[in-house]
Order: structure tokens, then C-alpha cells, then sequence
């Protein structure tokens, strides 16, 4: 299955409904995908076989404006899986391999009410310099769990998405120097979309820890980055059974990947140069594509003066 949260341009209400091929079989309004969500996915089965069977409406999906389909997620965690974009950023610091790092998948917080859809634009925050897209796949929780096992934790996956991580990268260095954050480098803008993808769709792919689905990020129309989710060193399983250590997950909660190799201008930067791949300015036009799961599209725009704390 795959969902879409959606408005339409004579209608400002979010609806839901199942995509297929070119059209959206909507449900009836008011209901949200975290409603279907907490149980081991048959509630969302079940109202796919009655959007499919008795839409509400139904509608090209060329018409339609796509929201982030869960767009306020009860809590946002990203994680560093991929083994070559950390390599590189350490490297680039002059760092080796941290072994901690094979042995717990690390993350932080991000702000839930920052999501952004496809094709909303997203602002450059005040008093960066250096925005930056950061090519991800998410996971939906679909219900609860605490101390989960491994085994058992990828049955609370409701499904995947695209996920772009903004970052201001020169907030972000000035915040880790204080052993703190990120958190103003990164809590302005995550781009969620456009689809809510369930893993029966996925399982023909499944390869390794995760799944062989060809991830790309092109700025502009020229493609910066090219990688596979099957890349990953951490799977989603591990992920969520780490996060669910000692805390419960709820039904929503987002769970990122973090950036796959190559998948951002810190990277590519330091390997090619700020040339050849120069920070994101406003007009900018970002796109990230995950096989099967749909294309994150989204324009920079110019963001609000920077508001000083104190007069210097």
C-alpha cells in the first residue's frame, strides 16, 4: 500500500487516501494516518480495502498538493547509520572510526513541528550560510513497544518514506563544539514524503539489513548523490529496538536513517570541494529520490533576518 496525506487547491482540510498508478482513493475527511496506526497493521489494511472499494473521491494525483504524510509526528529521531557517510565526516576531521560506533546506532531529536512536504518550500534559517539536504529513508512506528528485541521490532513498522534532514551546517559545527546538539543547525525544516509505503510493497527488494532501492539527490537537475539503502549498516530493526530502550515508541514516531554515502553537500564537499558542490542558496531546487518510495521535491527560499539575542 501506499498513502498519501494531501490537500487539494479548492480545499485546505487534510485528507488520506490510497495512491495508485496516477490517483488517490480517498477515505472520508477527517481521518488521519496516525489513526489508523497501533496495531499490527490490520487496521490499516483494512481501510485501504475501503478507500479502494468505496472512495470518498477520488483524484489524479497531478491535482493534488502532498503533505508530509504524517505531519506532526508524536517525536522524530535520526540516526547515523551508513557506515561510508560517517567514515567520510571523520575522516574530514581528521578522525578515525569510532569503535562505539559498531556497537550502538546512535541519534538525536528533531522538532516534529519543522515537517514539511513535497514541493513545500523551505526557508534558509537565520544566520546560516551553509544549507545543506541530507539524503535519508524513515520509518513510520505503527505501534507501541518498550525494550523491544530485535527480532521482533521491524512488526512496529507501519511503513517507509523519503526523508530530506535540512541542515545548517555552520550552526551545526558552531552547537557540537559546546558538547551539545545539534539542535538550531537542524530543527528548521524536515521534509517527510510523499508517500506512506507499508513493507509488503518492499519485501521483493529486501536485501541484507534493509532493502535494495536505489537512493539519488540531484540539485538543480544535476545529480549530486547516488547510493542503496541495502548500503546500511544499521538496520531498522536495530534502530527502533535501540530507540525503544528504557522509553516506549508510539504510533508516528519517526525513526531516520541518517544520510546514506554521498548523500549531502558536507560530504561531497569535503571530498570534491565547496566548487564543485557549493552550499545551497535561495532558488534552489533539491530532489530526493528512494526507489518505490516516491521523490521529495522541494525549492529553497530566503529566509527572516536574524534576530539578535543581545546588542553586541
Amino acid at each position: 500500500m501506499r498513502w498519501a496525506t494531501y490537500r487539494t487547491t479548492s480545499d485546505a482540510i487534510d485528507r488520506i487516501g490510497v495512491v495508485v498508478a496516477d490517483l488517490v482513493y480517498a477515505l472520508e475527511p477527517g481521518i488521519q494516518l496516525i489513526d489508523l496506526l497501533g496495531d499490527d497493521g490490520k487496521r490499516l489494511a483494512q481501510a485501504s480495502e475501503r478507500a479502494l472499494t468505496y472512495p470518498t473521491e477520488v483524484v489524479e494525483l497531478s491535482q493534488v498538493i502532498l503533505r508530509a504524510p504524517i505531519p506532526r509526528p508524536p517525536s522524530m529521531r535520526d540516526f547515523y547509520a551508513f557506515e561510508q557517510h560517517v567514515r567520510t565526516a571523520r575522516q574530514r576531521r581528521g578522525l578515525e572510526m569510532d569503535p562505539d560506533w559498531y556497537r550502538m546506532p546512535v541519534f538525536y531529536f528533531s522538532n516534529p513541528a519543522a515537517v514539511m512536504g513535497s514541493y513545500d518550500d523551505v526557508a534558509i534559517p537565520p544566520g546560516s550560510n551553509q544549507l545543506d539536504f541530507e539524503l535519508e529513508v524513515a520509518a513510520v512506528v505503527g505501534r507501541r513497544g518498550s525494550n523491544l528485541h530485535p527480532a521482533q521490532a521491524e512488526l512496529h513498522i507501519a511503513g517507509f518514506m523519503v526523508m530530506n534532514d535540512w541542515s545548517a551546517r555552520d550552526l551545526q559545527q558552531r552547537e557540537v563544539k559546546l558538547g551539545l546538539g545539534p539542535a538550531k543547525g537542524k530543527d528548521f525544516a524536515t521534509s517527510l514524503g510523499p508517500f506512506l509505503v507499508t513493507l509488503d510493497e518492499l519485501e521483493p527488494y529486501r536485501k541484507g539489513r534493509a532493502y535494495d532501492l536505489t537512493m539519488t539527490a540531484t540539485v538543480n537537475g544535476k545529480e549530486y548523490s547516488r547510493a542503496s539503502l541495502a548500503d546500511i549498516y544499521w538496520s531498522f530493526a536495530e534502530m527502533l529496538a535501540y530507540a525503544s530502550r528504557g522509553t516506549e515508541l508510539a504510533p508516528g514516531d519517526v525513526i531516520g536513517s541518517g544520510t546514506c554515502g554521498t548523500g549531502c553537500i558536507l560530504e561531497l564537499s569535503s571530498v570534491h570541494g565547496e566548487d564543485r558542490y557549493p552550499w545551497l542558496t535561495a532558488g534552489g531546487k533539491v530532489e530526493l529520490t528512494v526507489e518505490h518510495l516516491g521523490t521529495l521535491s522541494n525549492r529553497v527560499v530566503a529566509g527572516p533576518p536574524l534576530i539578535p539575542l543581545r546588542e553586541e
